[in-house]
């Protein structure tokens, strides 16, 4: 067999197989396309519904107080706590107002969400920080109120114990 007619053979078996080939990679095609959209439905339908303390709309903010937070990157955050509500908070961030409700903490941070935006604050007693659950980042930290940028003050020394 000569060169010549063994690359013919060989183009012509390729080909062949090619085409052999090609019902089934389209099939597949037509497999996956049903399973992303009942995936999507899936996603959708098990995206929860905003709770009744996550609404879109503003909160209301009369009779609260409120605390400022600096952050680094030039942020600033308001915290708007209501003495009758503890387990709520309203946060300012980017010109939008959020309630966020406090989860329970095993550390003793104050941990606060907003399920539906992804927003979480966590203060603790140096800093406070914004994260975003959806992204998996965080939007301001390093959040200090003028409380928290106080120098601390000087620990007098214990007294030395003779004996």
């Amino acid at each position: 067999m000569s060169l010549t007619k063994l690359a013919l053979a060989c183009s012509v078996a390729l080909g062949a197989l090619t085409l052999s080939l090609a019902p089934v990679a389209h099939a597949a095609e037509a497999v996956k396309k049903p399973v992303k959209a009942k995936a999507k439905a899936a996603k959708a339908a098990a995206k929860p519904a905003a709770a009744p303390d996550e609404e879109a709309d503003e909160p209301d903010t009369g009779g609260s107080t409120t605390t400022e937070f600096h952050c680094e990157l030039g942020n600033k955050i308001t915290i708007y706590n209501n003495d009758n509500d503890a387990k709520h908070i309203a946060l300012r961030w980017k010109k939008r107002l959020h309630r966020l409700t406090q989860v329970g903490t095993t550390t003793g941070a104050l941990r606060f969400e907003n399920r539906l935006y992804g927003l979480v604050w966590i203060g603790i007693p140096a800093k406070g920080m914004l994260l975003d659950s959806k992204q998996n980042r965080q939007l301001a930290n390093e959040c200090k109120s003028a409380e928290q940028n106080k120098p601390a003050a000087p620990v007098a020394p214990a007294p030395e114990a003779k004996g």
